[in-house]
């Protein structure tokens, strides 16, 4: 969702000259405020980016097995929920086989 409405945000930015800016904003559907919030954060290099590289790697690593909180292990003085919201954004979950299903269901 969050990747859409930052495009809408483009294209009314892009068509803003051609067009008024409130009729764009009511045909994309999206409220001023959020409008305005992504054209101030255009420029900017996401925040998150070294500890999204970390969080793939140790991914990687241990192949799609670690949850958000064995990656938070992993990542000692950093914030659990943040690194559930990141791993959430970049679609990365825990793999889980059959066996350890069943197990659990016991």
């Amino acid at each position: 969702m969050e990747k859409f409405t930052q495009d809408q945000a483009q294209v009314v930015y892009e068509l803003r000259h051609a067009f008024p800016v409130k009729a764009l904003l009511s045909l994309a559907d999206i409220p001023r405020s959020t409008y305005y919030y992504w054209v101030k954060n255009f420029g900017r290099p996401d925040p998150d980016a070294e500890l999204k590289g970390i969080i793939q790697a140790i991914d990687d690593e241990h192949e799609g097995r670690y949850g958000y909180r064995r990656i938070r292990d992993e990542l000692t003085n950093r914030g659990h929920k943040k690194v559930q919201r990141i791993m959430k954004k970049m679609g990365i979950k825990k793999y889980c086989s059959y066996k350890e299903l069943s197990f659990r269901q016991r």
